[in-house]
């Protein structure tokens, strides 16, 4: 487990301790390559597959130590100090708006295809595992990438329609139910893939809320992400030995 620099992107790499049973891109929520990340990071290579983790938001300013702790700021018990917090992860989250921004993203990401593409061990089986932002740039990086051949997106919002036509891979999404903006979008987001003729499958756990995988944050679930993880490790299993 090192950190490696792609082409002048720094990401994090776990590796099996024997031969590969593919390769997992896993990119991190909105809080940047922090710790709880390069955990499930070394999670995914004990399993068997060599993982690369990218650091996409310190570039713009959100390091892994600044998104802790604004991580810690809006969880915090006292309302007075999480509403403090605002206008600063505002702040630090405001250059994801800029036009420019998803397509440097995703170059950044197709670096870590790059990558894994040229393992001899991975052997072509690449997937891509995104939580929250990073579930947003799963879909978005199967979209643009045809070397991508699983993609689970944990609460992450899916593509236009008219991009869905350029997924060519199974793709796993994972859900809180309480997470209106998600669950509201999801039966067009069913009906879109379907017409897109998008290997789609969607499970809701109904009483979690977004980022319940996160154990470091308030909103963990242990049931629920014990439950999505081994759906994961099937899925990735049964879509990359095809």
């Amino acid at each position: 487990m090192t950190t490696i620099d792609l082409d002048g992107l720094s990401a994090y790499r776990a590796d099996p301790t024997g031969a590969p049973r593919g390769g997992v891109i896993l990119i991190h929520e909105i809080w940047g390559l922090v710790p709880h990340i390069t955990g499930v990071a070394d999670r995914f290579a004990a399993e068997g597959y060599v993982v690369i983790a990218p650091d996409i938001l310190s570039g713009i300013g959100m390091t892994p130590r600044l998104g802790q702790e604004l991580q810690a700021l809006t969880s915090d018990p006292d309302e007075a100090r999480r509403t403090a917090a605002q206008p600063r992860l505002r702040e630090a989250l405001a250059p994801m708006r800029e036009p420019a921004f998803a397509s440097a993203a995703i170059a950044q990401l197709r670096k870590a295809v790059d990558a894994l593409a040229a393992e001899p061990g991975v052997a072509g089986r690449i997937a891509v595992v995104g939580f929250c932002f990073g579930g947003t740039y799963a879909f978005a990086l199967t979209a643009a990438d045809q070397r991508v051949r699983a993609a689970v997106a944990f609460y992450g919002s899916a593509p236009s329609p008219d991009r869905m036509s350029t997924i060519g891979c199974p793709v796993l999404a994972i859900y809180g139910g309480h997470d209106p903006a998600l669950i509201d979008a999801l039966p067009d987001v069913r009906s879109a893939m379907a017409d897109a003729g998008v290997d789609f499958t969607d499970h809701v756990y109904p009483d979690a809320s977004h980022a319940f995988f996160n154990d470091t944050g308030s909103r963990y679930r242990a049931d629920d992400a014990a439950d999505a993880w081994e759906r994961t490790l099937a899925f990735l299993a049964e879509s990359l030995d095809r």
